[in-house]
C-alpha cells in the first residue's frame, strides 16, 4: 500500500547559487532540520539521497578513449596470465566475445583446441614483416618482380603485399568486417591480427578498422550497449541480465542526457516492462483493433458475405456488390418485411445469441482498447507539443530577465519544470500500455490511483508554465512553479517505486504471460 501525499507533505527550499530544488519529508527531516550541527543526522541525509530508489538500476557511460582503454587492459591480463603476444589474446577474446573467464578456463582445459578454432598459431610464432623474396611468384596475381614486397601470416601461406591490402581493404570498408578477416590461403582459419591490418593498409582504412573493432567489443558484450541517440559514441554500461526483464526496467542515461532502457535500447519506457512494450507496440501496429472496429461497426452481406458499414437511419440495406437487399437490425431478406411472417420484431433466442455475443465481445474489446491508447496517444503527443514549450521558455525567461532583478541562473527553474513535464508526460504515457495488461485486483486500483494523482499534477504544472507572466507576480509564479514542480517530480517517484516493488514481489497480476 502506497501513502498518499499531497503538497503540503514537503517543504521546498531553492538554492540560489545553483537554481537547484530539494526537496524533504516532513515527518522523516524536523529533528534533522533543529538541529543542523549533529553530524549523525548529517550522515543519515546523505545517506538518504545516495540511496539507489526501487526503480534505478546502475550504470557507467564509457568513451570511446575509456573502451580502447578497456579492451587494452583485458588483452594485458590475459596475455599475461597465457603467456602469449598481445595480438593474439586479442584475438583470442574476441573469439570468446570478451569473455575473459570463459576463455581461460576453456584454454586451461585445451589451448590446442582453443587456439584451431579461435585461428591462431602460437607455436614459432613471429612478428609479421613484409620482405621481399626473389623468385617469389604470388598465387594470387601470378606476379614474380624481384622486388616485390610479400607477405606471411603465422600458417606459411604467402602472398604480396598489394593484394593482401586489395583483400584487406575490401573486407574493412566494403564488407565492414574486422573480428573475423582470414588467412587469404583457401581453407586456411588463421586470422589476420590488428598489429598486421595496421601495418598493410593506409591510415583511413586503418581507422575505419579500429572503430569497426570497437563497435564489435561493445556488441559483443551483453552488459554494454551504444547509446541510440543520433550521432552519440557513447557507450553505457549495466549488468542487468535479460532474465531480470521481467522484473526490472534498466533505464539508463548516457553522458548525451539521453534516457533509454538497457533492455531493448527503446526510450525510457517505465514503469512497463520489456515485454508488456513489445507487446503494446506489436498490437498498435497490426490489424488486431482493425479487425475488432469491424466486426464491432460492420456487418456481411447474407449473399456475397461484402462488409458493409451502416451510414445512415435506416434499416434497408441493398448491397452494392449484388444488389442484394436485407434489414441490418435482423439480416433477414428485406422482401419478407412487412408480409404476415414478418418477425423483426420477435428476438430469435437460438439463431442471434452467438453472433449478437460475439459481437459484444468485439465491441467491449475495442472500447478497452481505444480507452488505454487513446490515453497512451494524448500523453505522446503533449509530450511532443510540450517540447515546443522550450522555445516559448527560453523566450519567458529572457522576459522575466528583463522585468524582474532575477539572474539567468536564477530563471533556470522554468527549464528544470519543462524538463520534469515532459518526463512524466513519457511515464504517464507507458503507464497505460501498463495498465491495459494488468488483471483487475485491489492492487490495480493502487496503480491506477497513483496514476490518477500523477496526471492531475502534471496539468495543473502544465497549465502553470502556459500562464503569461506578470511583472509584479514574478515571485508568486516562481513559487508556484517551484512547488508544482517538486510535487510532480514526487508524484513521478511514488508511482515508479510502487510499481517497481510490484514486479519485484511479483505483486502485479498480467493479462499475459510474461
Amino acid at each position: 500500500m502506497v501513502s498518499e501525499l499531497s503538497e503540503e507533505d514537503y517543504i521546498d527550499t531553492y538554492d540560489e547559487d545553483n537554481g537547484s530544488e530539494m526537496s524533504y519529508y516532513e515527518s522523516e527531516t524536523e529533528d534533522i532540520l533543529d538541529d543542523p550541527d549533529d553530524d549523525l543526522n548529517f550522515e543519515v541525509v546523505v545517506a538518504e539521497k545516495d540511496r539507489k530508489k526501487p526503480y534505478e538500476v546502475d550504470f557507467k557511460v564509457h568513451s570511446i578513449e575509456g573502451i580502447v582503454k578497456n579492451q587494452d587492459e583485458e588483452v594485458t591480463h590475459v596475455a599475461n596470465i597465457l603467456g602469449i603476444l598481445k595480438e593474439h589474446a586479442a584475438t583470442l577474446l574476441r573469439h570468446f566475445r570478451w569473455n575473459k573467464e570463459r576463455l581461460i578456463e576453456r584454454y586451461m582445459d585445451d589451448s590446442h583446441d582453443v587456439l584451431r578454432k579461435a585461428g591462431v598459431i602460437t607455436e614459432n610464432s613471429r612478428a609479421t614483416r613484409v620482405i621481399r623474396m626473389p623468385g617469389f611468384v604470388c598465387e594470387i596475381c601470378c606476379d614474380d618482380d624481384d622486388n616485390m614486397l610479400t607477405l606471411a601470416l603465422s600458417c606459411g601461406h604467402r602472398f604480396c603485399r598489394n593484394c593482401y591490402e586489395h583483400y584487406l581493404t575490401q573486407k574493412v570498408k566494403e564488407e565492414g568486417e574486422s573480428r573475423r578477416i582470414m588467412c587469404m590461403a583457401s581453407k586456411c582459419n588463421v586470422i589476420v591480427d590488428e598489429k598486421t591490418v595496421g601495418l598493410i593498409v593506409s591510415p583511413e582504412i586503418h581507422e575505419r578498422y579500429r572503430r569497426l573493432l570497437n563497435r564489435t567489443y561493445v556488441d559483443d558484450n551483453e552488459y554494454l550497449r551504444w547509446c541510440p541517440a543520433p550521432s552519440c559514441e557513447y557507450a553505457v554500461e549495466c549488468h542487468v541480465p535479460q532474465t531480470s526483464l521481467t522484473s526490472i526496467v534498466p533505464t539508463v542515461e548516457c553522458a548525451c542526457t539521453y534516457r533509454f532502457c538497457f533492455g531493448c535500447g527503446l526510450p525510457d519506457h517505465q514503469p512497463s516492462i520489456c515485454m508488456l512494450v513489445k507487446k503494446w507496440i506489436k498490437k498498435c501496429e497490426d490489424d488486431s483493433e482493425t479487425a475488432n472496429w469491424i466486426s464491432a461497426n460492420t456487418k456481411e452481406c447474407g449473399k456475397c458475405h461484402s462488409t458493409i458499414e451502416k451510414n445512415g437511419g435506416c434499416n434497408h440495406m441493398t448491397c452494392r456488390k449484388c444488389k442484394y437487399e436485407f434489414c441490418w437490425v435482423c439480416m433477414g431478406p428485406w422482401s419478407e418485411h412487412g408480409t404476415s411472417w414478418y418477425n423483426c420484431n420477435r428476438y430469435d433466442e437460438k439463431s442471434s445469441q452467438e453472433a449478437r455475443d460475439q459481437q459484444a465481445k468485439s465491441r467491449a474489446s475495442l472500447d478497452r482498447y481505444l480507452h488505454y491508447y487513446n490515453r497512451f496517444a494524448n500523453h505522446e503527443q503533449s509530450a511532443k507539443l510540450d517540447r515546443e514549450l522550450y522555445n516559448k521558455t527560453e523566450k519567458k525567461m529572457e522576459e522575466m530577465q528583463q522585468t524582474s532583478d532575477l539572474s539567468w541562473i536564477e530563471v533556470q527553474f522554468l527549464k528544470k519544470a519543462v524538463d520534469i513535464l515532459v518526463q512524466c508526460r513519457m511515464t504517464l504515457k507507458w503507464t497505460y500500455a501498463f495498465a491495459f495488461y494488468l488483471a483487475r485486483n485491489n492492487e490495480t486500483e493502487i496503480f491506477e490511483d497513483n496514476q490518477r494523482d500523477l496526471e492531475m499534477a502534471v496539468e495543473q504544472l502544465s497549465e502553470l508554465l502556459e500562464k503569461p507572466i506578470e511583472a509584479e507576480k514574478i515571485a508568486e509564479l516562481k513559487q508556484q512553479v517551484l512547488d508544482k514542480t517538486v510535487y510532480v517530480a514526487s508524484r513521478r517517484e511514488v508511482l515508479l517505486e510502487d510499481t517497481a516493488k510490484g514486479l519485484l514481489e511479483n505483486r502485479w497480476d498480467f493479462q499475459v504471460n510474461i
